[in-house]
């Protein structure tokens, strides 16, 4: 590649995020003066340096969200829009939890048990639309949609008719003290302890991060999802692709909740995080489908969550102008990825005309 291509590659990589994260300013600006309130304040409060608490809580929910973001990504990779992220890792996060409280395996055994419980759950539960899509052509989107509530029902009809009480509602047996991961404390114990299990978000990242670029499943994968009649003409089974790209998109979506299950939540129940599913769909759009994009996306979610709770007492904001700075951020960078995409690409076409022009070739 030459040194023109680098310098324009990386220019790519830089300028649509910057335009993205200045328009997504501007517009959350707006957003707070016509709440009434001020915007020095608000940026006073979100930009302030975390507390070593808050900086555990955003690694901890960065983990979560990351692995939802590698869930959805892997789908949008094949060009699958798995909508089911939500259901396939509440059903897995209920399921892991009653087998971990159950104990049937000693200690530490209990936990890998537990985690591949979740993942065979999970990939199950996307496999059913993943099966749907090749033998009767429906929809991933409508398909994985319904599964969300399906699974979301199931799991509140058998919390509530055979889950142990626990005042008010329901939980799973909690899991006991040799199962449970005591994780890394950086600093005080006040301040809480990075859960064990962020270490298997990582894992998955590097694992997806080669797979897809340095393995023959991967580039089946990508050139499935650019172009699937070149796909099927180079001689790779699509059917079984879409098959098996549910079924570890739905694998990984299983692992959501694992960390903070063996990392303080021990039962599943009032713990339980919901909407991380969803939260993934947007880290992964916002990451473009790259580990090491959502890995930045999951951390500047799990910041501007973080940093939206003292909102409402030190500058009087509502926390949900977070929610729609997050939104703002996702269309922003969507939006400028697109335009400095198609300059880029009017630019060198621009420049291929007039080196032919200069030659005395026809343009």
């Amino acid at each position: 590649m030459s040194s023109a291509k680098i310098v324009r590659a990386v220019a790519q990589a830089l300028i649509a995020p910057l335009i993205a994260v200045l328009i997504s300013a501007l517009i959350t600006s707006i957003v707070v003066v016509i709440a009434g309130a001020s915007v020095g304040d608000f940026w006073d409060v979100m930009l302030k340096v975390p507390s070593h608490r808050n900086l555990v809580n955003i690694i901890n929910q960065s983990s979560m969200i990351f692995l939802a973001g590698l869930a959805a990504a892997i789908g949008f990779r094949m060009n699958l829009f798995n909508i089911g992220v939500e259901g396939q890792y509440t059903l897995a996060g209920y399921t892991a939890a009653l087998v971990a409280g159950a104990a049937w395996f000693p200690g530490k055994l209990n936990v890998l048990v537990a985690l591949l419980v979740a993942m065979a759950v999970g990939a199950l539960w996307a496999g059913i639309a993943g099966l749907l899509k090749v033998t009767r052509g429906v929809s991933e989107v409508i398909s994985t949609i319904m599964l969300n509530a399906i699974a979301g029902t199931l799991v509140g009809y058998l919390l509530s008719n055979h889950g142990d009480q626990y005042g008010q509602g329901r939980r799973t047996t909690p899991i006991p003290a040799s199962s449970q991961l005591k994780g890394w404390t950086p600093w005080s114990v006040t301040d809480g302890a990075i859960w064990t299990l962020v270490l298997v978000a990582i894992l998955a990242g590097i694992v997806m991060a080669v797979v897809i670029n340095r393995s023959r499943f991967g580039f089946d994968l990508r050139a499935t999802g650019a172009n699937a009649d070149a796909a099927v003409a180079s001689g790779v089974n699509v059917k079984k692709m879409v098959v098996v790209s549910m079924l570890i998109s739905g694998a990984v979506a299983g692992l959501i909740w694992m960390p903070a299950l063996f990392g303080g939540a021990d039962y599943y129940g009032p713990p339980f995080q919901r909407t991380l599913g969803f939260t993934g769909i947007a880290v992964a759009l916002l990451g473009r489908n790259r580990p090491l994009g959502i890995m930045f996306g999951a951390v500047l979610f799990a910041w501007l969550s973080e940093q939206a709770n003292p909102l409402g007492l030190i500058a009087d904001i509502s926390p949900s102008v977070v929610q729609i700075t997050q939104g703002v951020v996702v269309l922003a960078v969507v939006i400028a990825y697109e335009v400095v995409r198609r300059s880029m690409a009017a630019l060198e076409q621009r420049e291929l005309r007039n080196a032919l022009e200069a030659e005395g070739a026809p343009a």
